[in-house]
């Protein structure tokens, strides 16, 4: 389910995107890997020319899109001492969007100052996101891949690693969100936002969004794939991380809008640093 503001609505000079640069160790632009559901892959990829369309199917994602943004901004400006109000606040760091979709929080990234590389389990997703990159002027890697196979060919490590809404629709939560948090360089972050596996989170994360607001096509989500934060916490048991969160996503349908609060009965987000 998911979603003004990118934090800076400056663009950055224009570039060609460098869509192939930095990945040779890959022979193709196709994902494989033991995260991937096919059946979520298949169904977002029927819908992968519709991710830029703010009355399409993505719409909620849309209006849930800037307080994501904003966390993400926040977090990151407080973690790295980085001032926000800057025109590129966090130049010369490197971030990775794992399941990037269209490009929709790759992009503000990007023009966030961040050398942006995105991947995403469907090609066609993939393909809508360059398209959208060259058309706006911002060089994002992007590559159809799994995490699995960016950890194989030594990729990174990137200060921000993000995961947005992507760990409820994956084959193996646990062995995917371990390979994100591999990586994360050194004394960086990775945010994690997904659905909380509540009787709340089922009726108006589930049923709700998808019966009766209709805000994402019915199937979008499995409550039973929905997680609980200490699940998360525990997945990541093991690794040189600190964890922190949750912290709660909520939606006000006064003024159509979401924001982050108390909340975290629906969507939230965790985040992990590792040491240093």
């Amino acid at each position: 389910m998911p979603l003004p503001m990118p934090a800076s609505n400056d663009s950055l000079d224009p570039r060609k995107p460098q869509s192939e640069e930095g990945f040779s160790p890959f022979a193709t632009d196709r994902a494989e890997g033991p995260s991937i559901d096919p059946a979520d892959v298949a169904r977002f990829s029927a819908q992968a020319a519709e991710w830029w369309d703010p009355k399409g199917p993505f719409a909620p994602l849309h209006r849930f899109n800037p307080a994501r943004l904003k966390f993400v901004r926040d977090r990151a400006a407080e973690h790295f001492d980085r001032d926000v109000k800057a025109r590129a606040p966090f130049d010369g760091l490197s971030l990775i969007d794992i399941g990037c979709g269209g490009g929709l929080i790759a992009e503000p990234m990007r023009r966030m100052g961040f050398e942006v590389t995105a991947i995403d389990a469907s090609s066609e997703n993939i393909g809508t996101a360059r398209a959208h990159a060259e058309q706006v002027g911002l060089d994002i890697a992007y590559r159809a891949a799994t995490v699995e196979q960016m950890v194989e060919a030594g990729a990174g490590p990137f200060d921000v690693v993000l995961t947005m809404e992507v760990i409820e629709h994956v084959a193996d939560p646990e062995a995917f969100i371990r390979a994100c948090s591999k990586l994360i360089k050194p004394g960086g972050l990775m945010i994690v936002a997904t659905l909380n596996r509540t009787l709340k989170g089922l009726l108006l994360g589930k049923v709700a969004a998808e019966y009766v607001l209709r805000w994402v096509p019915a199937g979008t989500h499995d409550w039973r794939q929905f997680l609980k934060p200490d699940e998360l916490r525990t997945m990541l048991d093991g690794e040189p991380l600190t964890v922190t969160g949750p912290y709660g996503l909520a939606y006000d349908p006064l003024n159509d809008r979401w924001s982050e609060g108390d909340d975290v009965g629906i969507n939230y987000m965790m985040m992990a640093t590792r040491d240093a």
